[in-house]
């Protein structure tokens, strides 16, 4: 079996080192635009915590020693699925029995005026983060376009770097897209109180240059017609974070399904029996709420990566889909939101919420007495002490009734252990386990009984 992985990310990464733990003579080829390394550590990279060596999650002499193939700075630019080979550019081509597409995903700018211009950086490749670090300084004004979850991943970096910040947002609040209003406001207060200027509700109309070598930036009300003015803001350095896309251009004439995403099944298989997708470009259900999408995030890629590893070599077992969730931390205080937060229409009189002194917010949303979803704001060293957060994710997975319990959440929100401890979710998830054996260490052989189910 030729077994060919494309992309070397989260999904890519641990989808190679659980099918060489399983079997250590597989024939794997990886190839990869880029050396393997950890989107999610850039934000320490730039705010020089830690160095470059400290990026890359394995090297490509390891991946030699461990048996893979490489074809580093390498693209793939096409399918020919009836000969089952991967072009690659250059006109070569690599042949597989089984591929896993895991191409990641890439920032998109909004078409506005200067948007490309000078001093204007994207921030999601390690080479974005090369050339933000040569961008700022200490006291430098720094503008964000965007004030959602790829914004937020920079804002401590940039703070630790003395910047001074400011954030643009068209929608009416930050993190639209993973906190409600109410809880919006707890952080944008929080921020606000720390210097950071935030406009939301703002169209970014133009960038152009100022007299004095700064970017000034023309913003517009939201609900303004384009082209009036409302305000503008200059900066040293504008940063572009309004979202990402999946990595799908050069796969449009393969005769895969393709919608948000290259459509799966709970096998991560695409329309292709042969052929597997994982991460940014595999759209997926969702097991809280049942909705297909694609879910960019860095759990849901490990956990597909590691499972079709093992399917490739003849242990497959099921995806039950994942869990959305985000957190973040801003200036001191985490925000976070997982399941289904936001509470659609069949939730929309089912949540409840509650509020306490120093920047403190939880609303929980019910699916009668289970808990479906979760949305917490505190000061980011009471929460990790506390493990609340942790802990609502568990009752969420478990869906186990609460009962009596969920009184107690509803009047009394900051009174999650007694909850979760009663519920028994605990006992329901620590046997879980999503290989149904044990973890390995990716450079070693597993032994016979790891591949063992009790």
């Amino acid at each position: 079996m030729k077994h060919v992985v494309v992309g070397g990310g989260t999904a890519g990464f641990n989808a190679i080192t659980t099918l060489l733990s399983l079997q250590p003579d597989a024939d794997v080829t990886l190839v990869s635009a880029e050396t393997p390394y950890a989107r999610m550590v850039l934000p320490y990279y730039l705010s020089s915590e830690i160095d470059e060596s400290n990026v890359y999650t394995i090297s490509p002499g390891r991946l030699t020693r461990m048996g893979a193939k490489l074809h580093i700075r390498q693209r793939a630019t096409g399918l020919d699925r009836a000969a089952k080979r991967l072009l690659l550019d250059g006109g070569a081509s690599l042949e597989y029995d089984d591929l896993l597409l895991a191409t990641g995903s890439s920032s998109v700018r909004p078409p506005v005026p200067g948007i490309d211009g000078a001093k204007v950086y994207d921030h999601w490749t390690l080479a974005d983060t090369q050339a933000l670090r040569r961008a700022i300084r200490p006291g430098a004004q720094v503008a964000i376009v965007g004030a959602g979850f790829i914004a937020f991943t920079i804002v401590n970096p940039l703070l630790h770097a003395g910047c001074r910040l400011t954030l643009v947002e068209r929608e009416p609040r930050v993190l639209p897209r993973m906190l409600n209003a109410a809880a919006a406001e707890v952080l944008e207060g929080w921020l606000r109180e720390r210097g950071v200027a935030i406009h939301t509700g703002a169209n970014l109309e133009r960038i152009e240059d100022a007299p004095d070598g700064k970017k000034r930036l023309l913003l517009g009300a939201g609900n303004s017609e384009p082209g009036t003015r409302n305000s503008e803001l200059t900066a040293d350095v504008v940063i572009v974070a309004t979202g990402i896309k999946p990595n799908l251009e050069w796969l449009r004439g393969s005769g895969l399904e393709i919608n948000h995403g290259l459509v799966v099944d709970e096998q991560l298989r695409t329309s292709d029996p042969a052929i597997y997708a994982a991460g940014d470009v595999a759209e997926i259900t969702d097991a809280i709420t049942g909705q297909r999408l694609v879910m960019a995030i860095e759990t849901a890629a490990m956990e597909q990566g590691r499972l079709i590893g093992s399917a490739m070599v003849g242990q497959p077992r099921p995806y039950h889909g994942g869990m959305l969730m985000n957190v973040v931390e801003a200036a001191g205080l985490q925000a976070a939101s997982f399941g289904d937060w936001s509470g659609g229409p069949a939730h929309g009189e089912r949540a409840t919420e509650g509020r306490a002194a120093g920047a403190h917010y939880r609303r929980y949303v019910w699916d009668g007495d289970r808990l479906a979803g979760a949305v917490i704001v505190g000061p980011a060293h009471q929460l990790a002490g506390e493990n609340d957060i942790g802990m609502l994710k568990g009752l969420i997975q478990a869906r186990r009734p609460l009962g009596p319990w969920k009184e107690l959440l509803a009047q009394r929100p900051f009174e999650v252990r007694k909850a979760y401890l009663a519920s028994g979710a605990a006992g329901e998830l620590l046997p879980r386990t999503l290989l149904g054996r044990p973890s390995w260490p990716v450079d070693q052989p597993a032994p016979a009984c790891v591949g063992e189910t009790t």
